[in-house]
């Protein structure tokens, strides 16, 4: 039987009251249920609104100021774009998609440093570190396995917008390689 999921209350002083252990907790502890995997839901006390989303944004944001930020303002502009965008549905799930990739490689890596370390190469970072130094040319392979699969993705995402919008404007829409021709 699978165990039930977690249940955090957030209340208006924006304390998190954890139902489980009867104690309040932090992002700090957030963070640390998503690092163990553990299904968890955060609720206003009052309204009982799902406000998960917004506390786990909310640890991004420490993350991202604590230190060695992972998204490039750049990559924050891109993002912010394509709020609003016909395209916004489709990014999520694209991103989704790309993360999920993601971490299949890391878990192939995590087996292949088991396989060369033992298992207490999951645990150290200074195996990890070690590993990673000298498996470049593996990384490398791996990771063009991961753009090209991104691409193909992205590729399949826009043939299909372009297969919507023949269908929903049949007379009117004009294929991008067309739009040199001649008539």
């Amino acid at each position: 039987m699978a165990a039930q999921s977690r249940l955090i209350k957030k209340y208006p002083n924006r304390r998190l009251y954890d139902t489980r252990t009867s104690t309040y907790i932090t992002l700090a502890d957030i963070k640390a249920l998503v690092l163990a995997h553990e299904e968890f839901q955060v609720v206003d006390a009052k309204s009982g609104e799902d406000l998960t989303r917004a506390i786990l944004l909310q640890v991004i944001l420490e993350e991202e100021a604590g230190g060695a930020p992972m998204f490039s303002s750049e990559l924050l502009s891109q993002m912010i774009r394509f709020y609003g965008n016909a395209m916004q549905g489709m990014m999520g799930t694209y991103i989704a998609d790309n993360i999920r990739a993601f971490t299949e490689i890391q878990g192939r890596l995590k087996e292949q440093a088991k396989g060369l370390y033992g298992e207490a190469a999951g645990d150290s970072q200074d195996l990890w570190a070690q590993f990673l130094k000298y498996q470049g040319p593996a990384m490398q392979h791996m990771m063009g396995a991961y753009v090209e699969q991104s691409q193909k993705m992205f590729q399949q995402m826009q043939e299909t917008m372009q297969e919507q919008t023949r269908k929903i404007f049949p007379g009117i829409y004009v294929k991008p390689e067309d739009k040199g021709e001649k008539k």
